[in-house]
């Protein structure tokens, strides 16, 4: 099999697959045609040449007659592992002197030092998943939270990929009849029907388009929501952060101005990643420190996701509010979350004028109260109308995957075009090529040389 894979592929790599850094344990991988051999030939247990796979072994890793470790060692046969390669993981004490003998002693040997990503990039070349599937594994290593754990998972598991095959095999049957037309232009037939390819394309579009717009939900579940929290001093910002975290995380103080700089911290809510970020108060000041902490505050907002803008119910009014905002989101494209603070000090006529109001929550901070309410508003903010969090939609989080929707999009609006203008088949076909090109670049199927690097250049190393 190995001598009709191209030379890259000829090579046995080897790259340590754990973090690196003193552990109880670490494994060293290895993969390719001489990755049983290479092994056999500094551990001292059981012959793995003679080996079924799936298998562990117990012994020493030797030096000459030195022994280095005591290891466990996993055998993979081909195909049956992740690479469709040999493969042979190395259990061994997690010392960094040992991990480096052990690799030294088999590079010594003709293993060479992995790339990044250059496991799972093999994996893909050998057809054990499309690129589409070795981008989620990435994804998944990443994973910081239960739905970006869960959106990766099924993106591994190949429940996007399945989506865009759907699409692109509907138009492919469709693009195959068109250029059945123009091998038989002399003679002027239609083999396509026109009718039923602009009901197809209208179809394609529209859930090319569902796609694209579930990038919003799916880049907050990948990257976290930064949420700013502004508002004037004394409203009780740092005492609403430490109430999300759960934790004393900020100087809490009655004098105004106590917060001169941003303080950030993260929590999950419901498997959303929120980035708290705690503001200096807004006011105009003479104070030149804080008169940068205001500034600061002021660029931060500019840059949030989402806007929690803390209001002391006791002290403003629903239309000073309104005008605070406008002076600080002229152009109100942050979406933006009012919450009403001291509600246990307020009156009950202060509390039915915040009440009333739109995306308004009231809460007392320094007791707890409301915070419930607060982070389900937090929840519906981010995701939305529309938006599946369950996993029951396909969702998109990956930019290069948007890119390549956008162009989907694109040469679909151009096919509908030519077909409603009655362009010729020669250009209409163009068009469609060009939409087939764009989702097979997602998964794989039409890919290069540079966009492969690009992609596996970001994973780690020993995956």
């Amino acid at each position: 099999m190995a001598a009709f894979l191209p030379p890259v592929l000829s090579d046995t790599i080897v790259a340590l697959s754990t973090p690196p850094g003193a552990g109880a344990i670490a494994l060293v991988r290895l993969s390719g045609p001489k990755a049983v051999a290479l092994t056999d030939e500094v551990f001292a247990g059981k012959l793995l040449r003679d080996q079924p796979g799936h298998t562990l072994h117990y012994g020493t890793i030797r030096d000459g007659e030195r022994i280095l470790d005591e290891v466990v060692v996993s055998l993979f046969r081909a195909p049956h592992s992740y690479t469709r390669e040999d493969v042979v993981e190395i259990s061994c004490h997690g010392s960094d002197y040992i991990v480096q003998q052990l690799l030294g002693l088999l590079t010594r040997r003709g293993a060479r030092l992995a790339e990044a990503g250059e496991f799972t990039k093999r994996a893909f070349l050998h057809g054990a998943f499309d690129l589409a599937q070795a981008e989620a594994v990435a994804d998944l290593i990443a994973a910081d939270s239960a739905l970006s754990h869960q959106v990766a998972m099924q993106q591994m598991r190949g429940g996007f990929s399945q989506e865009l095959r759907a699409l692109r095999a509907r138009l492919v049957q469709f693009a195959a009849l068109l250029e059945l037309e123009l091998d038989f232009g002399e003679e002027d037939v239609e083999f396509a029907d026109r009718t039923g390819l602009v009901a197809l394309l209208q179809e394609v579009q529209a859930l090319v388009r569902r796609l694209l717009r579930s990038f919003e939900l799916g880049n907050v579940i990948k990257n976290g929501v930064t949420t700013v929290i502004a508002g004037k001093p004394n409203a009780g910002k740092s005492t609403l952060l430490n109430a999300l975290l759960n934790e004393e995380r900020a100087i809490v103080s009655a004098v105004a101005g106590t917060t001169r700089d941003l303080i950030e911290d993260e929590v999950s809510l419901d498997g959303i990643r929120f980035r708290f970020v705690d503001t200096a108060g807004l006011r105009e000041t003479t104070d030149v420190v804080e008169s940068i902490g205001v500034e600061r505050t002021r660029k931060r907002v500019q840059q949030a996701a989402l806007l929690i803008y803390l209001v002391d119910i006791t002290d403003s009014t629903p239309y000073e509010v309104k005008v605070e905002l406008e002076a600080l989101t002229p152009d109100q494209r942050i979406p933006t979350l009012i919450v009403g603070n001291k509600l246990d000090l307020a009156s009950a006529a202060q509390i039915d004028s915040f009440r009333s109001q739109p995306n308004t929550v009231l809460v007392a901070a320094a007791r707890g109260d409301g915070m419930e309410e607060l982070q389900n508003a937090l929840l519906a903010r981010v995701r939305g109308e529309g938006l599946d969090q369950t996993g029951a939609t396909t969702i998109v989080t990956n930019l290069r995957h948007v890119r390549s929707l956008e162009a989907t999009a694109a040469a679909l609006d151009a096919v509908l075009v030519g077909l409603s203008m009655g362009t010729g088949t020669e250009l209409v076909a163009a068009d469609l090529r060009q939409a087939l090109a764009a989702l097979g670049e997602i998964t794989g199927e039409i890919s290069s040389d540079d966009l492969l690097t690009s992609i596996f250049t970001q994973f780690c190393i020993g995956k």
